[in-house]
Order: C-alpha cells, then sequence, then structure tokens
C-alpha cells in the first residue's frame, strides 16, 4: 500500500488482584490518567496552549503510549504463534494451549499491578472471542481505568475477509467488550496490523475514531476518511515485545530494558522542539512473564523522573490528534 503525506501539516492471580481492586478503583474514579501533575487522560481534551512550543496539552513535554493486547483465548489451534513446532493438524496442540492460557492466568494480573504501582493507564486492545472466554478479566481492566479496545474478533486475518466479513468480524467484537465491559471500543487494531483497503471506511461507520496500524510516525497524524479525519495513533515493533522476544525471543529482559531507555533518551531530546510520543507494547502471555515486568517497572520508573512525560491512553491521544494545531495529515492510497 502506498501513502502520500500532505505537504500542510506539520481464575489464578484474584485474590492479588482483589488486594489492589479497591485502590484502583478509587483512582480509576479519580480519573487519574496521566502521572505527576498531569490533567485526567480519560475525559474530553482540554484546550491546547498557544505558547510557542507547546506541543501537547497542559504543559506536557512528551507522551507515553502504552499497549496492552488481550488475545489470549482467541488464538486458533494451528499456526498460533506459540512457541512449539508445527505439528500436523490432526492432533490437538495441548501445550500451546497453555502457553496462551498463562497471559490470562499469570500475565495480565501482573501487568495490572504493575501499572497501578505506577500510575500508569494503558490501552488494551481485546480480540472479542478472548473477552467472551475470560469477561471478568475484561471488566477488571477498564475497572482499573484502562481502555478496552478492539483488536477483531478471532485471529483471523483480516486481510482475507470480504468488506462483509470485515464489518461483521468488528462489530462482533465491539459486541463482546461492551456486554463484559460496559464501554464501547473507539480505537482498533487489526491481526497483525493489516487490514484492507475497506478497514477505516468500515471502522468509522462503526463509530470508531482512530487506529493505531501505521509504524510511520512518532507523533499522531489523521487521515481523511469519506472528507472527515479519522486519527492515527502509530503503533510499534521495535518497543514491542512480540516483535522483540517473538515466542521464546533473540533479546534478553534486561536488554530490552535498556533499548526501552535508549529509546526514550533520544526522543526526550527530541520532545524540546518537536511533538513527540513513544510507544510501547506489550502482550498477555509474553510481556506479562516475571521478568519482563520487572525491566518494564524499572523502565517506568525511569520516565517518571523526566519533567513532563506523561502516561496517556490511546483514546485520550486520539482526541488531541483530532483537536490539536499542526498534526500531520496523510493519505493512504
Amino acid at each position: 500500500m502506498t501513502e502520500k503525506i500532505s505537504g500542510d501539516a506539520t481464575g489464578t492471580g484474584n485474590s492479588r488482584r482483589a488486594v489492589l481492586r479497591g485502590a484502583a478503583m478509587v483512582a480509576a474514579a479519580a480519573g487519574t490518567g496521566l502521572l505527576g501533575t498531569q490533567a485526567t487522560g480519560a475525559t474530553a481534551a482540554p484546550a491546547m496552549s498557544a505558547a510557542k512550543g507547546k506541543f501537547w496539552p497542559d504543559g506536557i513535554r512528551m507522551v507515553m503510549s502504552v499497549s496492552m493486547q488481550f488475545e489470549s483465548g482467541a488464538q486458533s489451534e494451528h499456526n498460533n504463534g506459540s512457541p512449539f513446532p508445527a505439528m500436523d493438524e490432526k492432533y490437538p496442540d495441548l501445550p500451546a494451549r497453555t502457553w496462551f492460557e498463562y497471559g490470562v492466568r499469570e500475565g495480565i494480573p501482573r501487568l495490572l499491578d504493575l501499572w497501578d504501582r505506577h500510575g500508569v493507564k494503558v490501552t488494551s486492545h481485546m480480540t472479542g472471542q478472548a473477552v467472551e472466554r475470560n469477561p471478568t478479566l475484561a471488566k477488571e481492566i477498564v475497572a482499573r481505568g484502562h481502555e478496552a479496545a478492539a483488536h477483531g474478533q478471532t485471529w483471523t486475518p483480516h486481510w482475507t475477509m470480504s468488506p462483509e466479513e470485515e464489518r461483521a468480524s468488528y462489530q462482533a467484537n465491539v459486541d463482546a467488550v461492551l456486554k463484559a465491559t460496559g464501554t464501547r471500543p473507539v480505537g482498533f487494531n487489526a491481526f497483525w496490523l493489516r487490514g484492507t483497503p475497506k478497514t477505516l471506511e468500515i471502522l468509522q461507520s462503526l463509530g470508531f475514531t482512530y487506529h493505531i496500524d501505521d509504524l510511520s510516525s512518532d507523533e499522531p497524524m489523521t487521515t481523511p476518511i469519506n472528507g472527515k479525519p479519522f486519527a492515527i495513533v502509530p503503533y510499534t515493533l521495535r518497543m514491542n515485545d512480540i516483535g522483540r522476544f517473538g515466542a521464546e525471543g533473540p533479546l534478553t529482559a534486561s536488554a530490552f530494558g535498556q533499548e526501552l531507555k535508549d529509546e526514550f533518551d533520544q526522543l526526550y531530546l527530541e520532545s524540546a522542539s518537536r511533538r513527540r510520543m513513544m510507544s510501547v507494547s506489550t502482550h498477555d502471555r509474553i510481556g506479562g512473564t516475571p521478568a519482563r515486568v520487572k525491566v518494564l517497572g524499572e523502565f517506568l520508573a525511569y520516565a517518571k523522573k523526566h519533567a513532563g512525560v506523561a502516561f496517556v491512553r490511546k483514546d485520550q491521544i486520539a482526541r488531541w490528534a483530532l483537536s490539536m494545531p499542526q498534526v500531520p495529515s496523510k493519505t493512504y492510497g
């Protein structure tokens, strides 16, 4: 797909979760969507500062955008991305099922506790079938103040679907999340980021306001769909556990922690003179392992020491993208 950039715009673990739930619910009700002294990230976008050199609202210097993908339970039985060698499809892949199950038993609960400890609010792109099989966990994610976004109904590749099948998948995903959490997704992430030429038009017609399936920038953008702006909150592969670790990974947790800091340092330096956003992505059964949560915690503490850094949900970033001045616009074609 080519693109043109416009030139006119710059189960287990329930007891542990219960201990923190009360405090987290209070924090969510108070709207603690950002770190430090920043405003909340879950309500209407605040007015932009008109001062020269201010690229984000409320004196924010740099935005951190964190994803927590909720997929376990929606994987296909075969060729499912597990660390095990492929099997003849006539046999069930029993250990692969347990590898994915780790994401809902241990991974997401551990990540939720991590976000609470650091006062961070994230966006969780939820596959509909995973939500249907684990509705209590989906509800808890939202109760702790995080955003529930869409990720398709199953792991069926979206690029193989007809427009009618796409629409049905996305609507089923919306219905599953709404039933479990009481909130309606406004953001979308396709299977492996690969939608179709019709995806954004379908999403817009279903009431979505942004997607993340774009790797081309370190700041939010917009794209015109049927004459109206649709927000882009760029994703990442380099700061993404599934991209850096794979099933078992070539990169150690400590090396990933250093890479996070190096990425942050450069973007923070650039943020003095332009709008900068750092995207970090975690997956339930990968980023939620003990060693990786440890280094993620160390990175969050490191980032929070820097003035003007705010961790913001993607729905808020999308609202800002649709209201801020000088947001880049691009056309997919």
